[in-house]
């Protein structure tokens, strides 16, 4: 379980692929502190680390995860939002993410808005009942908070604004129109729709 505060920009420094993908990301977590087995969400992936140096941590990623992420474009030198798993008493600074991605959208859009950067992102349409204004979701593993919604004839599109703190602290400050995100939907949002079919 996880907040959506991102807490470290890690980076791909090697990608081997073998029956699965060992993938080693470059970080600032003292790596002491974590223990094999872990999990840290990277990008807003739930992954386990199975190897560990004084600066680094690997994962083992499986072909259904990198089909339903965006972790298959990820080259060396790749940049990725990473959280450690909540603890029990920490602060719940975002809102509850698990680390499940739901689909993968793309940058539709960025303008410059005041100081911040106001995005715009494509949403498969199998996904739109649970995308509302105001709501929260959760884009390569960071807690958002969504502008507007609009549902058009080319399908759904969605805006947030990223204030300069979050481009810093996040991979938001170098991301482009045509990236690929991975999305997860409130999880509550996700409950409230299953209560509403039975």
């Amino acid at each position: 379980m996880f907040t959506g505060i991102i807490t470290d920009i890690g980076e791909v420094t090697e990608i081997t692929k073998s029956g699965d993908t060992r993938i080693v990301i470059k970080t600032d977590y003292d790596t002491s502190t974590i223990d094999f087995g872990a999990s840290i969400a990277c990008s807003g992936v739930c992954l386990t680390v199975v190897g560990k140096g004084d600066d680094w941590f690997s994962v083992d990623v499986s072909a259904e995860t990198l089909s339903c992420t965006n972790l298959g474009v990820w080259t060396v030198g790749s940049n990725v939002n990473l959280e450690r798993a909540l603890k029990v008493g920490e602060e719940l600074g975002g809102h509850i993410v698990t680390g499940h991605v739901d689909a993968v959208g793309k940058v539709a859009s960025v303008k410059q808005d005041g100081d911040s950067k106001k995005f715009t992102f494509t949403l498969p349409d199998a996904l739109k009942a649970f995308i509302a204004a105001k709501g929260s979701v959760t884009i390569n593993g960071a807690s958002l908070t969504v502008n507007t919604v609009v549902d058009g004839t080319n399908g759904t599109e969605f805006s947030i604004n990223i204030i300069p703190h979050t481009q810093e602290k996040t991979t938001f400050g170098a991301m482009q129109t045509g990236d690929n995100v991975n999305i997860e939907i409130d999880i509550l949002a996700r409950y409230v729709a299953r209560m509403r079919e039975v």
